[in-house]
């Protein structure tokens, strides 16, 4: 598609109805003339991190895996998990590349790679993503629910403060939160 917006952000904007998404921000990891898919960057599942997960599924951790939260990212399949990941590391079948550096697997054996302290060097799981249909991500876009712009690798893996993303996010605009409009308008 000649206007995909994988690798990119969605900015949630104030004028954003859909209570699920206010101050959002979402990687597009898929996108094309009959869907859009994404990932919720800025929402940890309520009280999961990620090695108690790797315990629920049974997967033993040969190393200490680090205390990330568990993205939610979004309504779409809450029982799926998606793994945003470095380059290091590659499933041939499985593996979707995002942008630079960034790459996107759906299956255990990612999983089964990080626990086991093989790479990727740098991974978030999310459970769920954010979908749309034919031509719905466009009308929202038109509609001033989202400002896009160019996805950043570290923003991904950054969870010191998730409720810090959308912020940061707006501010690459060069713009603060209170300047944008909540109504949407063409000059």
């Amino acid at each position: 598609m000649r206007n995909s917006l994988v690798g990119r952000f969605l900015i949630a904007t104030p004028s954003m109805a859909d209570r699920r998404f206010k101050r959002s921000v979402i990687l597009v990891c898929d996108h094309d003339e009959t869907h859009a898919m994404g990932i919720v960057i800025n929402r940890a599942m309520p009280r999961l991190l990620l090695p108690d997960l790797l315990d629920q599924l049974g997967i033993d951790c040969a190393i200490r895996v680090p205390s990330i939260p568990v993205l939610d990212g979004g309504p779409c399949q809450r029982d799926r998990g998606f793994v945003l990941h470095t380059d290091d590391w590659s499933s041939d079948e499985t593996t979707s590349p995002i942008m630079g550096g960034l790459r996107m697997t759906a299956t255990r054996d990612v999983l089964q790679a990080i626990a086991q302290g093989i790479k990727p060097s740098r991974a978030t799981l999310a459970l769920g993503y954010s979908g749309w249909d034919a031509g719905q991500l466009e009308a929202e876009i038109k509609d001033n629910a989202w400002l896009v712009t160019e996805g950043d690798i570290d923003a991904v893996f950054a969870t010191a403060n998730l409720d810090d993303k959308w912020e940061d996010a707006i501010s690459r605009f060069g713009l603060e939160p209170w300047q944008i409009s909540q109504n949407a308008g063409r000059a």
